[in-house]
């Protein structure tokens, strides 16, 4: 039996995923800050604030052993209110890169012990459209920003985890009725997380690092 491990697993799309590999017969490693309060019973998902070291360095310990074939950084933020020059809130900047950024990075280096015993061996960053360069079309600049500095970084590392086995992939939800979302948006999160699901399944290590969509079409950096 196949293991994964989603972030994020609150609501939305990581909430989907979880439902998806669990009906698809996946060990599931279901972790989000507050388990109770998103409605998970006792053991069903674990506790994890992936912006906290100490947290992530316990959740590590406490996997040891363990084999990863799928890990699926999903958790995300968009923080900033002010996104006029002249308005920016720094704070929430900075705040959002370290969620968007910094914290998904910690995650896959520590999880990579259990990843390398897999038979997958696959780490998955949810990124997005807004995250190229190419198709900019301006606003968002905090959100924008802190999704290309994550495809830069991964695709930095990227190398270095090949050489271990491990596929990397950068994907774009689609544009999803989730809280972050909103009501208006084009797809809803079974069709977005199922696609993804395929996709996950073809990706091989010649294709690590791709920048994709949810139905696995490259994205322009």
């Amino acid at each position: 039996m196949p293991t994964v491990m989603i972030t994020g697993a609150s609501r939305g799309i990581g909430r989907e995923f979880v439902k998806q590999y669990l009906r698809a017969g996946w060990d599931v490693i279901a972790t989000c800050r507050n388990p109770e309060g998103a409605g998970y019973r006792n053991g069903e998902a674990l506790q994890l604030d992936i912006a906290d070291p100490i947290n992530l360095k316990n959740l590590s310990e406490q996997l040891s052993g363990k084999a990863i074939d799928l890990l699926i950084n999903n958790a995300g933020v968009n923080l900033a209110k002010n996104t006029d020059i002249g308005t920016f809130d720094y704070d929430s900047w900075a705040e959002t890169f370290l969620v968007n950024v910094l914290a998904p990075l910690r995650v896959a280096e520590i999880f990579i012990p259990n990843i390398k015993i897999s038979e997958r061996r696959q780490i998955v960053f949810l990124s997005s459209i807004m995250a190229s360069l190419e198709q900019n079309t301006g606003g968002m600049p905090v959100y924008r920003s802190s999704k290309a500095a994550l495809n830069q970084a991964v695709l930095t590392i990227t190398p270095q985890l090949r050489l271990k086995g491990i596929t990397t992939l950068l994907i774009h939800p689609g544009w999803v009725k989730t809280d972050m979302g909103g009501p208006n948006a084009a797809i809803d999160v079974q069709t977005s997380v199922s696609a993804m699901r395929e996709t996950f399944d073809l990706l091989t290590l010649d294709r690590t690092g791709s920048f994709v969509n949810y139905y696995g079409k490259t994205i322009p950096w």
